[in-house]
């Protein structure tokens, strides 16, 4: 049984990108491996200086994920920032990285490119990103392409460290899967909270039709053919839609003679579908957040108790324990 490990930030509502690349395979994982997955609002802050907004988001992306299927009682679910050891390892793994190794983090610069001010935070989240894994003595990560890097940043730091002190951390493997390519937003490009172009997991009814009906397409009148492979509407559908309507809707397209309103429409009610099952528990658990707040507290103690003897480790071996 293989240890897996995977966080979502809380830096935004979460969206069908988060659930599709991620949430969906850790509710699935629960069931056949030991998972360690949590919310990660200390690298959040690195976008979300506002308080009020990050415990809020925190809270609601906690629910989203209980909602969705999670069970606390089948893995480890708790807030980054419960954990306070991973600070701790933080500093003693950023005492053994290069600021060239950081500097050449794709994330970083993407980010920057991007207007984000470049703060200490952002340039040494890789750091904390490796800590989160080795602490635990992660097996596999579960990441898309486009974050393979951190992983293999992790890896380093773990491969130095334990040739400076002796086997200590388990090295990590990316578990990247070929099935789920980045899923499209309303602009076509990655659904991203940054890009401002997601379509939210429990959007209201009329949210949800209204945002639908703003993806992008092209300019294909009605009758001509359109290509499925290139349509990021099409690209949404085949999340949704049955084996058999996702064939018959690609003769659709081949064909011609079938409107982007049309598809639209059939997506809306299939995503709306989708997640009815989830939006009543959703709705209770927005109604007791307190009781959200235990099953976390609860789950930081229960992973604590992981945390501890790796920490512990590693103090003696860099020489923190001198008593």
């Amino acid at each position: 049984m293989a240890r897996i490990l995977s966080g979502i930030q809380p830096s935004g509502t979460l969206h069908l990108g988060n659930y599709f690349a991620m949430m969906k395979r850790m509710i699935e994982f629960q069931n056949e491996h030991e998972l360690f997955c949590f919310i990660v609002n200390y690298h959040a802050m690195t976008t979300v200086q506002n308080g009020d907004l990050l415990r809020k988001n925190t809270l609601e992306a906690a629910m989203d994920f209980l909602a969705l299927g999670l069970d606390p009682d089948r893995c480890f679910f708790w807030v980054q920032s419960d954990v306070p050891e991973v600070m701790e390892l933080t500093w003693i793994l950023g005492c053994h990285t290069s600021v060239g190794l950081l500097e050449r983090s794709h994330s970083y610069k993407d980010k920057i490119a991007r207007g984000i001010t470049p703060s200490c935070g952002l340039f040494t989240y890789p750091v904390l990103m490796a800590a989160d894994i080795l602490l635990y003595q992660a097996d596999l990560v579960p990441v898309g392409r486009d974050q393979k890097q951190h992983v293999e940043i992790t890896r380093d730091i773990a491969l130095r460290f334990n040739g400076t002190y002796g086997e200590t951390f388990a090295v990590p493997e990316p578990l990247i899967s070929d099935e789920i390519a980045l899923i499209p937003g309303l602009d076509g490009q990655k659904m991203s909270k940054s890009y401002g172009n997601t379509i939210n997991i429990f959007e209201t009814e009329k949210e949800l039709k209204k945002k639908v009906m703003r993806i992008v397409t092209d300019s294909t009148p009605v009758e001509e053919p359109k290509n499925p492979d290139t349509c990021s509407l099409f690209a949404l559908y085949r999340l949704f839609a049955p084996a058999d309507r996702i064939e018959e809707m690609r003769g659709c397209y081949l064909a011609g003679g079938t409107g982007y309103g049309e598809v639209k429409k059939e997506l809306f009610g299939l995503i709306w579908e989708y997640f009815a099952p989830f939006r009543e528990k959703r709705e209770h658990l927005a109604g007791d957040p307190a009781a959200v707040a235990k099953k976390l507290a609860e789950g930081a103690e229960k992973t604590r108790a992981v945390a501890a003897p790796t920490l512990d480790d590693v103090k003696r071996k860099v020489g923190l324990r001198y008593r």
